[in-house]
């Protein structure tokens, strides 16, 4: 890299120079310039009365940038008297001192002997002809004793970086690097690749204009351009239209402590270990610089997300025009289901509470029956399509079966319970209670997305003004940045939750409206046919859908630890959702309310944040939410098992331990209700081991860890209803068999991507982009944009499973439906 090009003065300054650098000597102690050669080692020493001065003289070529790199080294460890060096040059002046100190965390000093600095380079001028250069190097210390040192100029040959071409070199804290580099006509946008085979020591990368001085030492490289930390990995995406000059310095600074990318500390250090400072904080670097994306990509990755979505719409379309053809052929047949709205169902009496010969525990008679639905019939119930009447009340604290409250609790515990006696409930009221989920999700979604976006604009503003982009944990081998945002892929990526939850909601609404015309069509007894169909919880799925994309591309924006729960916070909610909505299909009358079971999605997001601040170290917290999540898996299980009559007061420890007594001690008897006895067995089993898990080994991913503890029991209660569906000889139709082969193709697929971790905001800026990896669709996604659009199908899919689970029951009277 040390060039040996003569001095050619050619111009009269110089020739004048030469000649009073003779007359007074090589430098003496008056100070007069000595003229010097590049590549040559002086030596020298200086003290509080001697000092040195050096003149450098070269010729500049037109339209090229030299550059000039200075070497000094001194076997003092004196601090007090250090020695210094000046250097001067057309347009700046460069100054240190040696040893030159660094500090570090908790003011620990690191001083270092050899230091050696690239010299601002000269700017090519405009002229056709050669232009003469002159460097003064001025070496001085106040010691009353002589100081000895050693100096070395050379210019170097290898300043411009090459596009497409790797090229290696070494830097320490003392002696940091820049490279020039220039776009060509043809490339508007350069990714910087940045390599190491050791992790340590941290280094920083730094972009900056073609500005002098250029800051490249550990205590001021952060005051000007774009940086980011580095163990092994970095990469930068640079664009033509922030440089004007359309170059820019690429620099690479060694930082004297390896705290900032995650490494250990020393926890002394000698002031005689300076030489050993020298020697072991270097590090080899390679860095390659090669064209970004052109501007045909990003339209092309547009077009392929809008109209991969844009797919299921066209399928859904497809869907419900055959269903429509379907409908029509049956009709002109004379052949219409009752929920297809032909009203030809005939039902000459009510229908009874009927349950199976020889299950007469709990069990009501025909009088009964009918008498606790004497609220439906024709003279108390208003017209069917009166669903949105404001005479009807919201839901309320009163049960809205008050005549037969004295013959709920019989009803429920018989042991073989069928729909039709979870379904006595004003069907009005009831429909009221779950369309609150629907109202009370855009409130949550209004006040939670607002300050949201205002936050991760901000972050983004931060970033783009301070040029740090260590704040944000992207993948920056694959962040594509569009405008003001600097991984717009990432963005782009979540519009699959948006598009496919308004498609959901559409298909909700067409359902809606199909059912509320059958309703209006049919005679008042045809009303207890099929699964009741309440669409509040459906709705609210089809928002947090929504949401979630509309939240997790705010996270994108800047990914980091202090926004992760908005990527979150919605999945725990559509996960509760689809349980909530999974149990109110055969338990329309004992589901929980929308009130509580918001406030408990509240107490989840809680113990994620906390998990998050708390749960890497400290184990008292993991022993807390231990206890937590095993209490509350066995105060639901009793809420389950005992449908609801099992009340959550201060007395129900007491009546816990009477029941434990009475039918496990007293009397060990077979339990009542075996299929929801096994189903919460299993349950109970899963979610203890996770307890046991989390407290063990203190997963570092919180966040992911409670919401595995989510998908599990989601999964689990699925595959418990889609068991005992079959078991009770009920069928799986086309549409809903589909869906549930697509659900699990898609998310096998999708998780495979999810587990690619690409960036960790658990760890150092630095530590995470040791994981960064290339685009590996259509050069523009990467594994977790692969991941949203994958994961967004699988939760349409899903949705649709719910919708249709039941849609062979709409022909069979709800007494003949067992409640599992």
């Amino acid at each position: 890299m040390a060039g040996s090009a003569a001095p050619a003065p050619g111009a009269l300054v110089c020739a004048l120079l030469w000649a009073a650098a003779a007359a007074a000597g090589a430098g003496g102690p008056g100070g007069s310039p000595a003229p010097a050669a590049f590549g040559r080692v002086y030596r020298g020493a200086v003290n509080i009365s001697a000092e040195r001065v050096y003149a450098f003289a070269y010729r500049s070529e037109p339209g090229q940038v030299d550059a000039v790199r200075v070497y000094v080294n001194s076997s003092s460890e004196n601090l007090r008297y250090p020695v210094l060096f000046v250097v001067r040059q057309q347009k700046g002046v460069l100054s240190w001192q040696v040893p030159l100190i660094f500090r570090g965390l908790y003011q620990r000093t690191y001083n270092y002997q050899e230091v050696s600095r690239t010299l601002c380079p000269s700017e090519p001028t405009p002229e056709t002809r050669p232009s003469d250069q002159i460097i003064f190097v001025d070496v001085a210390s106040m010691a009353p004793f002589n100081i000895a040192y050693e100096l070395l100029v050379t210019r170097l040959e290898n300043f411009q970086l090459e596009t497409n071409r790797a090229f290696n070199f070494t830097a320490s804290p003392s002696q940091p690097q820049y490279f020039l580099y220039k776009f060509p006509q043809d490339v508007d946008s350069v990714i910087i690749n940045v390599a190491s085979d050791a992790a340590y020591p941290c280094s920083v990368v730094s972009v900056q204009d073609i500005v002098c001085p250029v800051y490249d030492l550990d205590h001021n490289v952060e005051f000007n351009g774009v940086y980011q930390s580095m163990t092994k990995q970095a990469a930068i995406t640079v664009q033509r239209k922030d440089f004007p000059g359309e170059q820019f310095f690429v620099v690479f600074v060694i930082k004297p402590e390896d705290y900032a990318c995650g490494g250990s500390v020393p926890s002394s250090v000698h002031g005689n270990a300076n030489r050993t400072w020298n020697l072991q904080r270097t590090k080899n670097l390679q860095v390659t610089i090669v064209p970004s994306i052109k501007k045909s990509v990003y339209v092309q990755a547009m077009f392929f997300s809008f109209l991969s979505f844009l797919s299921f719409y066209l399928g859904s379309v497809v869907v419900a025009f055959v269903h429509y053809i379907r409908v029509q052929r049956k009709a002109s047949a004379g052949r219409l289901s009752p929920e297809q709205g032909s009203g030809i169902m005939t039902s000459s009496h009510p229908i009874s509470a009927s349950t199976p010969e020889g299950s007469s525990y709990g069990a009501i008679d025909e009088s009964s029956s009918s008498g606790g639905r004497q609220m439906s019939s024709p003279e108390r119930r208003p017209p069917a399509g009166s669903d949105t009447d404001s005479s009807v009340e919201e839901e309320s604290d009163f049960d809205t079966m008050p005549e037969i409250e004295s013959d709920k609790n019989i009803i429920r515990t018989k042991v073989f319970l069928y729909l039709s006696d979870l379904s006595r409930k004003d069907r009005r009221i009831v429909s009221k209670k779950y369309k609150i989920y629907f109202w009370n999700i855009i409130t949550i979604a209004v006040f939670y997305a607002l300050p949201v976006i205002q936050l991760v604009i901000t972050y983004q503003t931060v970033v783009n003004v301070t040029g740090n982009q260590d704040i944000c944990y992207y993948n920056f081998l694959c962040a594509h940045p569009l405008g003001v945002l600097s991984a717009f892929n990432n963005i782009l990526s979540n519009v699959g939750h948006m598009m496919l939850g308004f498609l959901f909601l559409l298909i909700v609404l067409r359902r809606d409206i199909l059912h509320r015309r059958a309703m209006e069509m049919k005679d008042i007894y045809t009303l207890d046919y099929g699964i009741p169909k309440h669409f509040g919880l459906f709705y609210a799925m089809g928002i947090a859908l929504m949401m979630e994309g509309v939240l997790s591309a705010c996270y994108h924006v800047c990914p980091n630890y202090s926004n992760f729960q908005f990527d979150t916070s919605f999945m725990y909610m559509i996960a509760g959702l689809c349980m909530l909505k999974l149990y109110q299909t055969r338990h329309p009358d004992i589901n929980a309310s929308a009130y509580s079971a918001y406030a408990s999605f509240a107490v989840v997001i809680c113990l994620a944040v906390l998990g998050v601040v708390f749960g890497k170290n400290d184990v008292w917290f993991w022993v807390v939410f231990s206890i937590i999540h095993v209490l509350g898996s066995l105060a639901l299980s009793t809420q389950i098992y005992y449908m609801g009559r099992f009340k959550m007061d201060l007395g129900i420890f007491r009546r816990a331990v009477m029941v434990l007594y009475t039918d496990c001690i007293q009397q060990c008897s077979r339990p009542m209700y075996m299929d929801r006895m096994v189903l919460l067995i299993v349950g109970n089993l899963v979610n203890w081991s996770f307890a046991i898990f989390g407290l063990v080994y203190r997963p570092r991913d919180f966040a992911s860890y409670i919401l595995g503890i989510f998908i599990c029991n989601l999964l689990l209660y699925l595959a418990f209803y889609i068991i005992m569906k079959l078991r009770s000889s009920e069928k799986l139709l086309p549409i809903p068999m589909f869906c549930i082969v697509s659900t699990a193709v898609m998310w096998a697929a999708a998780l495979y991507f999810f587990f690619q971790t690409l960036s960790s905001w658990e760890e150092t800026p630095a530590e995470s982009r040791e994981k960064n990896r290339p685009c590996i669709l259509l050069g523009f996604f990467d594994d977790h944009d692969v991941w949203h659009f994958l994961s967004a199908a699988a939760l349409f899919f899903s949705f649709l499973v719910l919708l249709t689970l039941d849609d062979d029951l709409d022909t069979v009277r709800r007494d003949k439906i067992p409640v599992f």
